[in-house]
């Protein structure tokens, strides 16, 4: 087996964690793979370097050194290459990059050794018509009002049914996996990793009795931003992709089917997650 590490510099200085891995892996007779990008970074001698394309394709598995959004930039990538991604928590929070610096050695021990099981993760999938453009999430899909100057009129349907209008800052669909990021910090529900679900959660509702939202991942949600609006909206995946939609436009969400696969030691990581990063907070 080889496995491909993916350090985000800024969280790892000095990639004094990236070096860990490395030594650990080493010791344990693993092969480890890092970008081309990394070649010139000293104390990685017996590391093979490979354009990053070629590097996903030939490791066996994945390991993240940064955080959850780490592990986001490098999660659509593992699923084209259809290779498992470990996430090493530097972060804040760390819902997707379970691995605590201080359980490295453990945790890359019982890589090595094949003591782990993978789980996956749906993903959302997003369409603006008008423009053509399309991308897909592992967290949440987010439409904004361009400037977040006042509120904006929102019509959503599900499946050609009309679901309710709604005033707000924005509109958040998420993921069970983003269930736990920018949707719970606007009141959403924590939702079970394993349910085929998204949740509809909206930002700052101008009306007190609105209430987030949970629909079955294959059905096709349409959020028409009012043509009556002052300003335009943008829809981002991830925090990253984004496009504009002109008031009156329209942006289609639904499951994805291509999942995320996760490497996992434990059958209750999640719920260990929300137990010591949320509720002991």
């Amino acid at each position: 087996m080889s496995v491909l590490l993916i350090p985000n510099p800024t969280k790892d200085a000095g990639l004094a964690v990236t070096r860990q891995a490395v030594g650990v892996l080493a010791g344990l007779g693993v092969p480890v793979l890092m970008p081309q990008a990394f070649a010139a970074e000293p104390g990685l001698a017996g590391v093979h370097f490979l354009p990053e394309a070629d590097a996903y394709r030939t490791a066996d598995q994945v390991v993240t050194v940064g955080g959850d959004g780490t592990l986001l930039r490098a999660g659509r990538a593992c699923m084209e290459s259809g290779k498992p991604v470990l996430g090493v928590n530097l972060g804040r929070t760390g819902f997707l990059a379970t691995c605590e610096v201080g359980e490295l050695s453990a945790k890359l021990q019982r890589l090595a050794a094949g003591a782990f099981t993978i789980v996956s993760r749906g993903l959302l999938h997003a369409e603006a018509p008008a423009h053509g453009w399309q991308a897909d999430a592992i967290n949440d899909i987010v439409v904004f009002g361009q400037t977040r100057l006042h509120p904006m009129d929102y019509k959503v349907f599900c499946d050609g049914a009309f679901v309710g209008s709604y005033r707000s800052d924005g509109m958040i669909l998420a993921t069970p996996t983003g269930s736990t990021a920018y949707s719970f910090s606007a009141g959403g529900p924590i939702l079970d990793a394993a349910a085929d679900v998204m949740v509809l959660t909206p930002v700052c509702a101008h009306n007190v009795h609105v209430a987030p939202l949970v629909f079955a991942a294959n059905r096709r949600l349409e959020i028409i931003a009012d043509a009556e609006n002052r300003d335009g909206s943008f829809a981002c995946a991830d925090s990253s992709d984004q496009c504009d939609l002109l008031p009156g436009e329209s942006l289609l969400v639904t499951g994805q089917g291509a999942r995320l696969q996760l490497i996992a030691f434990d059958d209750a990581e999640q719920f260990h997650a929300i137990e010591n990063k949320l509720m002991r907070r």
